[in-house]
């Protein structure tokens, strides 16, 4: 089946793909060639397909996917492949995000917190990586 996957800047995959796995707002779903058809709205977090023995993951930070019998369209906010990713920068973030939900400010002063956007920034930096160990596992 087609797998694409695009974000508002660009292409990152246009395939053929034996098994896609993403990351819904309600948990992950799989999709196999001959799914039924069905809209969905993407959380954060590692999108893998599959190509024959070949395995890829991709970091995505939400957006919509639309599954029919034949393909799968990913429209992401964001994406990226492993080699795209820096791991120091994704470690800063995530040490920041955990900060503010202890309610601290990165300097260490208290201040009034988003929760909401924090965990959105911890599922981010947790999702980079995630994908990001996947490739160096290899």
């Amino acid at each position: 089946m087609l797998f694409e996957l695009a974000t508002p800047t660009r292409m990152l995959v246009s395939v053929d793909a034996d098994e896609i796995v993403a990351p819904g707002v309600e948990g992950y779903f799989g999709v196999l060639p001959g799914h039924a058809a069905f809209l969905t709205t993407l959380a954060p977090g590692e999108v893998t397909y599959r190509s024959g023995q070949s395995e890829h993951h991709l970091a995505v930070g939400g957006g919509f996917a639309e599954v029919t019998a034949e393909r799968v369209v990913i429209l992401a906010e964001n994406a990226e492949r492993p080699e795209e990713i820096d791991r120091e920068r994704a470690e800063r973030a995530r040490q920041r995000a955990e900060m503010r939900l202890q309610g601290k400010s990165p300097d260490g002063s208290l201040e009034e917190i988003d929760f909401s956007r924090a965990l959105e920034a911890l599922a981010r930096a947790l999702t980079r990586l995630l994908v990001w160990s996947h490739a160096q596992s290899r």
